[in-house]
């Protein structure tokens, strides 16, 4: 009981430092361009990423328990597989505690998959690491930037085009909340609505399929996301008179970006919540069981809820450190363009979710902020931040896979 106890609290310390630093991906830029406070910020995010990790955790969490090594050649030492799961967790704390402490946003998945892959080829050689799962994985770290970027400046475009730079930004604004809503529930409904609809008990609403269901669900929330655009778009008007016709436009675009935002949070707690619970998951299924898991690990739901509770944890204690730095550091950011930068970056990191994929939050958002520099003005881009966030990327899979692997020789020293 012990033994279990002591390795669910490794599992808190690995989610609490998930929350510490990836706090950043989901409401930095939100604080960046003042659309929240940074109290607000944390609020919003905890209960967002909870909901999410819940909802949406297992998919990320059964890819990274069962398909980063080769679990056919553990199955004559299912000991050696825990004690490196064991590391995975001490390593992947001490690394993301480490780089909070420094203000770098880094990439826990890659600390994760570092970290296992250290550890099997310590263990038992290469041929204990799913390459194939690997190079898949290192393709959708690769591309996430690069698609969340087109996105965020394609939306950015758009929104500059279309609404920021006419000479009635106002009256733009007016025709453009519409599709800014549909837009927007679109991006979360296609991705989210269906998988949790299709949960609901087959006695809810017999008569009606699932996907109208889900269907008649974003409709309702577009018309309700315009009307009440519509109507906060009218008291504006009427009070703010002093202000420019764009400071209202960006006012207004502040709510679409707080959606944005909680988007962001969901979507980050779906991905990242595996990272710290996958390894928790492998070392009870290898207690309770005696044997190694091998495909679809199921994870119990007290185990995501812990994982969940942790990154809470994390963000409300140390979150504040971190979340200037993709806010503020990489490019000044108003309401219009950090609403363009969250939206590209919950549509990519959700989509990453649905079929399991551990990608980067922190690579989609980062990502998505130099889309948007690159369409208001490239100049503005601190170079100097993307060099030190790109190092920190880096640098992690070698850190943490060479650490991991240290741990492991030491444990497996201390406990033969």
């Amino acid at each position: 009981m012990l033994f279990i106890v002591l390795v669910c609290l490794l599992a808190f310390y690995v989610a609490a430092n998930l929350g510490a630093n990836d706090v950043a991906n989901s409401m930095g830029t939100s604080v960046g361009s003042k659309a929240i406070t940074l109290t607000q910020a944390i609020v919003i995010a905890g209960v967002l990423e909870f909901t999410g990790a819940v909802l949406f955790g297992r998919q990320v969490s059964s890819t990274l328990a069962t398909s980063i090594t080769n679990p056919d050649l553990f199955i004559s030492q299912p000991q050696t597989l825990l004690l490196g799961m064991i590391a995975v967790l001490i390593s992947c704390g001490l690394w993301l505690q480490i780089a909070t402490t420094k203000n770098l946003p880094v990439a826990s998945s890659h600390a994760v998959v570092g970290a296992i892959a250290g550890f099997s080829w310590v263990a038992i050689g290469a041929q204990a690491v799913q390459w194939s799962a690997i190079s898949l994985i290192s393709i959708a770290w690769v591309a996430t930037p690069v698609m969340s970027g087109a996105v965020a400046a394609g939306f950015y475009a758009v929104i500059k085009s279309w609404i920021l730079d006419r000479d009635e930004p106002l009256i733009q604004l007016d025709a453009w909340i519409p599709w800014l809503a549909t837009i927007l529930v679109s991006v979360f409904g296609v991705i989210v609505l269906p998988p949790v609809v299709a949960r609901l008990p087959v006695t809810f609403l017999p008569a009606v399929p699932r996907h109208d269901f889900a269907l008649g669900l974003g409709g309702i929330a577009a018309i309700a996301i315009t009307l009440v655009g519509w109507r906060g778009l009218t008291t504006d008007r009427s009070r703010l008179t002093s202000l420019a016709d764009r400071d209202i436009v960006e006012r207004q675009l502040a709510r679409f970006q707080l959606l944005s935002a909680c988007f962001v949070a969901f979507a980050h707690g779906s991905n990242d919540v595996g990272n710290a619970i996958a390894p928790l998951a492998t070392i009870l299924y290898i207690k309770q069981t005696g044997t190694v898991p091998q495909s679809n690990l199921e994870i119990p739901l007290w185990v995501i809820m812990l994982g969940g509770i942790g990154i809470v944890t994390g963000l409300a204690i140390w979150g504040k450190q971190v979340i200037a730095t993709i806010g503020e550091g990489i490019i000044k950011l108003e309401p219009s363009s950090g609403f363009a930068a969250e939206l590209a970056t919950a549509a990519t990191i959700l989509m990453a979710s649905r079929f399991g994929l551990p990608v980067s939050t922190s690579h989609a958002l980062v990502g998505a902020v130099v889309g948007v520099g690159i369409v208001k003005n490239w100049r503005d881009v601190r170079l100097d931040t993307l060099k030190s966030i790109g190092l920190a990327w880096i640098f992690t899979i070698p850190i943490a896979t060479i650490l991991c692997a240290g741990i492991f020789m030491l444990l497996r020293c201390l406990m033969p």
